[in-house]
């Protein structure tokens, strides 16, 4: 047996705040103790490989609380366009992919990240732009929310899509667009290894799939059966389409089986708030009725709610605008009435996805029923000053962190990757500061401290999860997965965490990535 002591550094515990253990003892993947080094020193077994920690931070790796791990891997086999400022740069992009790639005539190109916010046109592209790039190959280019896109007229023919001047949105986009996949079996088995490795370059893991198709879980199964997976992976299956997952997949249920598993189902209801779609009560700003609209009707949800409850099936549920929040939390009490035993649905933890224009009453009604908001706070900082076009004043309280926090809410972070890279240093930054791209400072009541911030993506999503003790946090007899920082979070400049260096992450006790730069 080896046993392994970190000492020599900062050790954050995520138990408590006050901890301050001078050092760490793991064994067999799991801590065994943490106090004096000469203490662990003595209660070691075996070969004692003691690591210097040369005064770095060591504390629980970062717990992914949201984000589709399946889609990430695909990105790396298509155009980036998240960088494009025009129109025309998403034109030059496509065309150095399609001449990179050699792709033949009749293939797919396809592109994703673009965002009409970001453009110089501030809009999105056409099909009469993409047109420019000829007819002879069909064309897909998907928005960075992942809930809308453009065709070219080919891609059009091809699927029998009816668009307006190729563009589509939410339900009718999703549907369409989750079908089109040009890229082999043997890519998107390397292309999910690089993304694991991408996870775990940002001391993530445990790694979500938050809207797992059939033929996704089918790729990740075969991975876990390979043993090829190096991060924990929770898959929740798209449950308007993929009922039939879980049943033909029992061993994977709430269990892991070679690192996989499936927490529960997910369900969208509404779009996204930058993109004037999410389901708000009132307008958005000038507008005299408009207000978004909701993806499925409340008779669908509380079927969805219903099946949540008969199979005890944790049920994540995408909210952007409070209309849709309204929509989870009424629907909820109404089905619960069908049911004897009482808060039913709290035993099941269903988590609101995003939940960007949540209002502090329904907070308090997530408290009530056991709903877990789970915020996209990057929001903040990359669509914080479009999101004041949009909201106005209620912009101001989007992703209300501290508002929960003070009403005693567990709440998580997440960057829904890959709308954005899976950088939990840069949501604590975005929480702690709440700055705008323009540097507003967008709700200054709504800051948290560090720590908070911190808990949100280790501890409470491990809560979310049902997996408080065994992750989250560093105690005796919890799985040893560790991060270690160049400096300490709680001790540096609140506005340079984000410049903190992952140094190297551990899993079960075992370092899987270590950054060579340092």
């Amino acid at each position: 047996m080896e046993s392994i002591i970190f000492f020599n550094g900062d050790i954050i515990t995520i138990e408590n705040k006050e901890d301050k253990p001078e050092a760490i003892l793991v064994e067999n993947g799991v801590i065994k103790r943490l106090g004096s080094l000469e203490e662990l020193e003595i209660n070691a077994n075996g070969i004692i490989n003691k690591i210097d920690l040369q005064g770095k931070t060591l504390m629980p790796s970062f717990i992914d609380a949201h984000s589709h791990i399946t889609a990430y891997a695909k990105t790396f086999s298509y155009a980036k366009l998240n960088e494009c400022k025009n129109i025309e740069d998403i034109l030059k992009k496509l065309e150095e992919y399609r001449k990179q790639n050699k792709i033949n005539k009749d293939n797919w190109i396809i592109g994703v990240g673009y965002d009409d916010n970001s453009l110089e046109e501030k809009r999105h592209p056409s099909k009469d732009e993409l047109r420019k790039l000829g007819n002879n190959n069909p064309i897909l280019i998907t928005h960075v929310s992942g809930h809308m896109g453009v065709f070219n007229k080919r891609a059009e023919e091809i699927l029998n899509l009816k668009t307006n001047n190729g563009y589509l949105e939410e339900n009718e986009f999703i549907k369409v667009a989750s079908k089109i996949n040009n890229i082999s079996k043997k890519q998107e088995k390397e292309n999910l290894i690089k993304s694991q490795e991408k996870y775990l370059s940002y001391g993530i893991t445990t790694v979500q799939d938050g809207l797992t198709k059939k033929e996704d879980f089918e790729l990740l199964k075969e991975m876990s059966e390979n043993k090829n997976l190096k991060v924990d992976i929770i898959s929740y299956i798209d449950l308007e389409g993929n009922r039939e997952t879980p049943k033909v997949n029992k061993d994977y249920i709430k269990k892991y089986k070679n690192n996989l598993k499936i927490g529960g189902y997910k369900i969208i209801l509404d779009g996204s708030p930058q993109a004037r779609t999410a389901y708000l009560s009132k307008p958005y700003e000038g507008e005299k009725e408009y207000r978004g609209y909701p993806s499925k009707t409340n008779e669908q949800v509380k079927n969805y709610i219903k099946i949540s409850i008969d199979e005890k099936m944790q049920l994540l549920v995408h909210c952007n605008g409070d209309a849709a929040a309204d929509q989870l939390i009424n629907c909820i009490k109404e089905e619960e009435e069908n049911y004897k035993e009482k808060n039913i649905i709290k035993k099941l933890r269903p988590i609101m996805i995003h939940a960007q224009t949540i209002r502090k009453d329904q907070i308090l009604e997530c408290k009530k029923l056991g709903i877990i908001p789970s915020y996209f706070i990057a929001h903040v900082y990359y669509w914080g000053d479009i999101h004041i076009k949009n909201l106005g004043k209620r912009a101001y309280k989007i992703s209300p962190a501290n508002t929960t926090l003070k009403n005693n809410l567990i709440f998580t972070f997440h960057q829904d990757t890959p709308v954005l890279e899976p950088n939990m240093l840069e949501t604590i930054d975005i929480a702690v500061n709440r700055k705008t791209k323009s540097g507003v400072t967008l709700g200054e009541d709504e800051k948290i401290d560090v720590y908070d911030a911190l808990k949100a993506v280790t501890i409470n999503s491990a809560y979310s999860y049902f997996e408080e003790n065994e992750k989250g946090s560093l105690k005796e007899g919890k799985i040893a997965d560790l991060v270690i920082l160049d400096k300490n979070p709680l001790k540096i400049d609140k506005q340079k965490i984000n410049t903190i260096i992952i140094c190297s992450t551990w899993k079960n006790g075992k370092e899987v990535f270590k950054n060579n730069n340092l």
